[in-house]
């Protein structure tokens, strides 16, 4: 804050409060920035699944994610992990939720063989319910594909 001015006719001075906000402006900006380069890293990190298709899917948002790519690459609620860290990891976070279930989000690409031995994992790791992720569509959608892997 300044303080100062000219004086007034009576002697005594007057004061004016004026507030800088350029520093404020400075800390705003580099905030703005280094949000806009963390979402940009996070964005680019997340795994990309292609889901089967589903007429009657139920939403189920407790429990643990576990995601398996096309390419062979496997998440655990979105964080990266190998293949032989998979049990240790579902044990630790299977221990910090209420619900025991594990949602399995795979591929359409992934292999049957692949699937079962991460189930197998999971249910090792002290699962009590496996749900398979699956996007909803019409009758029509899942008609429309099933002719589609005919031809």
């Amino acid at each position: 804050m300044a303080v100062s001015g000219p004086k007034s006719s009576n002697g005594g001075g007057r004061v004016f409060a004026d507030i800088n906000i350029t520093p404020l402006t400075d800390i705003f900006l580099v905030l703005l920035i280094i949000f806009m380069v963390t979402t940009s890293v996070t964005v680019e990190t997340a795994a990309h699944v292609d889901l089967p298709l589903a007429e009657n899917t139920t939403p189920e948002n407790k429990g643990v994610i576990v995601t398996y790519t096309s390419q062979h690459d496997l998440f655990v609620n979105s964080k990266d992990i190998p293949e032989q860290e998979l049990l240790p990891t579902l044990r630790d976070d299977l221990a910090k939720v209420k619900t025991k279930v594990v949602v399995f989000q795979g591929d359409r690409k992934v292999l049957l063989g692949d699937m079962v031995r991460i189930l197998n994992i999971a249910k090792a790791a002290g699962a009590g319910t496996i749900a398979i992720a699956a996007k909803r569509a019409t009758g029509a959608q899942i008609t429309n594909e099933l002719k589609s892997l005919g031809s």
